[in-house]
């Protein structure tokens, strides 16, 4: 069945409910393990279904976000999943009380358990109204930004079909298109700002609400932190400033004397990587997608099947379009046991890497379908972008079919931009950590303290107000998961650090790099973070030397990269 076929109808919410009090009556009752096994069983199938209906709401949402239909679905959603948070929670408080719990972990093994009293951590009744509260804004906030209609060139964009203009090798026109956009972010930014302060206000009362100092306590236990903590986080940030920044300074300090502009470069030059322009793809839509089908056929057996399977089923939706929401994003139809890709190709580099990077995501997804629990199939999030920035890599000898003459312009920009983009994300993480320590900043207080991080984690940046909204120091507002899910960006930087060191393998031995990443997707979400790596023979990202030493490989190689007969 392909996507579009897969039927779709609002269930009712008082018969989920039962089902799931009747579930949770029947593990309470067990009398012995197989009866305790198969409630467990049918809790995880009506957990499938209703992932798979409210994927399927959501995502067609995305696609259109104007449709009034699925519009009303994706606000059902909103207010009928933390109702039923609380008949979860309460098979949850069951199931760690069985007492076949043994028998369960000697089954599935115990990470279920350790991840369920995470869980439990997150959650009482009295928060479920602010939890719909907290769908509702992030919703408001993805909307605003699909509204977006953008003058420019006597035509009108949404904020998707004016990046290319963005990276466009005339340097006029391409500062026109990032003033065009900072106009629209400068005029919409009160309702981001309200929406914004009503988030951090909502998520510090909720932290409250469950006992602990406010949201950050809170919120690692939503990203279900299960292997690692604050400090260690600080630990990574710190070793980012010392090994990170000065690599990626000088990268962009070789760009600014390519590009013939001052250092710092202003937003508009930093976003061009050659005085001739960025690397495009060699072709459209379908030929980045037939050439993302001789990748994937040549690369091994299991990602053949895998991508003609995404294929047939109609399984991704890449065009943008007037009302799609921003962004890409890969999600999963447990029903069907396919994943699904949303995204928004544009004629940039990003086209290509979106069938690398969502589809990273989406072949570790299918490689662990029939995972049981469900909550196998997908590990905690840096683990699940290890997936996706390492399929980045891995589909560097193929660049030549994705960006013909502007394969070796693609491996440059593409390992330049692994090793600034983590300062970036890092200093996104660093940002929230402030926020919702401090959770009653003012948003001019809150622009200010992202204004200043950037001067220390991304020096090569001109803030002179130049271009509004970004010059001015306030370009966090156009980064979704600080609105819809905090301190998740830290979990890119950890995840870009561990593809640094399958790039380095791959330079060294293909076949080998492959088979480590076959190691560390079959493993699904069966083990934590620091376990999956350590089970495929990969180093921490935080090993004290780990940072470093995948720094100083990928410093080595650009030093070293032949530029020539490329301006």
């Amino acid at each position: 069945m392909t996507f579009p076929e897969m039927p779709y109808q609002r269930p009712d919410l008082a018969a989920l409910k039962a089902d799931y009090d009747a579930i949770t009556a029947r593990l309470r009752a067990a009398a012995d393990y197989p009866a305790a096994r198969a409630a467990f069983l049918e809790n995880d199938a009506l957990e499938r279904h209703i992932q798979t209906l409210a994927t399927l709401a959501s995502t067609r949402h995305s696609i259109d976000t104007r449709d009034a239909f699925y519009d009303g679905e994706s606000k059902f959603w909103n207010a009928a999943d933390p109702e039923l948070q609380v008949c979860r929670d309460a098979f949850i408080a069951v199931l760690l009380e069985s007492p076949f719990r043994a028998d369960f972990a000697a089954e599935y093994g115990d990470l279920m358990f350790q991840n369920a009293e995470m869980a439990r951590k997150t959650f009482a009744p009295e928060i479920v109204p602010d939890l719909q509260k907290e769908n509702d804004l992030t919703q408001e906030y993805e909307k605003l930004l699909a509204s977006a209609q953008i003058p420019f060139e006597g035509s009108v964009c949404t904020l998707s079909q004016l990046t290319p203009y963005k990276t466009d090798a005339d340097d006029a026109r391409r500062l026109a298109a990032w003033k065009a956009e900072g106009r629209w972010f400068k005029e919409n930014q009160p309702q981001m700002d309200e929406i914004y302060d009503k988030l951090v206000h909502l998520r510090d009362g909720m932290g409250k609400k469950l006992g602990y100092e406010g949201y950050t306590t809170l919120g690692y236990y939503r990203m279900q932190r299960n292997c690692y903590t604050k400090a260690d986080i600080e630990q990574f940030r710190a070793a980012v400033v010392r090994y990170l920044v000065p690599v990626a300074e000088r990268v962009c300090r070789a760009q600014a004397e390519r590009l013939g502009v001052p250092y710092p470069m202003s937003y508009a030059d930093e976003a061009l990587m050659f005085r001739s322009g960025n690397p495009r793809p060699a072709g459209d839509a379908d030929a980045i997608l037939a050439m993302g089908k001789t990748f994937y056929d040549e690369l091994s057996p299991e990602t053949s099947v895998f991508f003609n399977t995404m294929l047939d089923g109609k399984l991704l939706d890449v065009l943008s379009t007037p009302g799609k929401a921003s962004g890409g994003y890969c999600t999963s139809l447990p029903d069907y046991n396919v994943p699904f890709i949303f995204a928004n190709f544009n004629g940039t580099q990003g086209d290509v890497e979106v069938v690398t990077h969502e589809a990273g995501h989406a072949f570790a997804a299918w490689t662990n379908r029939d995972r049981v629990p469900m909550q196998y199939t997908w590990p905690t999030m840096e683990a699940c972008e290890v997936h996706s920035m390492s399929m980045e890599f891995f589909a560097w000898p193929w660049a030549e079919g994705f960006f013909g003459k502007d394969a070796a312009k693609f491996r440059y920009s593409h390992l330049a931009a692994a090793l600034t983009f983590i300062p970036y994300g890092t200093a996104v993480d660093h940002f929230q950590h402030i926020v919702y320590e401090k959770p009653d900043l003012t948003p001019a207080e809150r622009h200010a303290v992202w204004k200043d991080l950037l001067g220390t984690y991304m020096p090569w940046l001109r803030l002179d107000g130049d271009i509004p909204f970004y010059g001015n120091g306030e370009s966090w507002q156009q980064k979704h998961h600080i609105y819809s899910s905090p301190f998740y960006y830290i979990d890119y930087c950890l995840a870009q650090t561990v593809s640094l060191e399958f790039w380095a393998m791959i330079q060294q031995d293909p076949k080998d790099a492959w088979a480590h990443y076959m190691a560390y997707t079959r493993q699904g979400g069966t083990k934590v973070f620091t376990e999956l790596l350590a089970n495929a023979g990969m180093v921490s990202p935080f090993e004290p030397d780990c940072l470093r030493s995948v720094c100083e490989a990928a410093s080595r190689w650009l030093d070293s990269f032949d530029l020539t007969g490329i301006a």
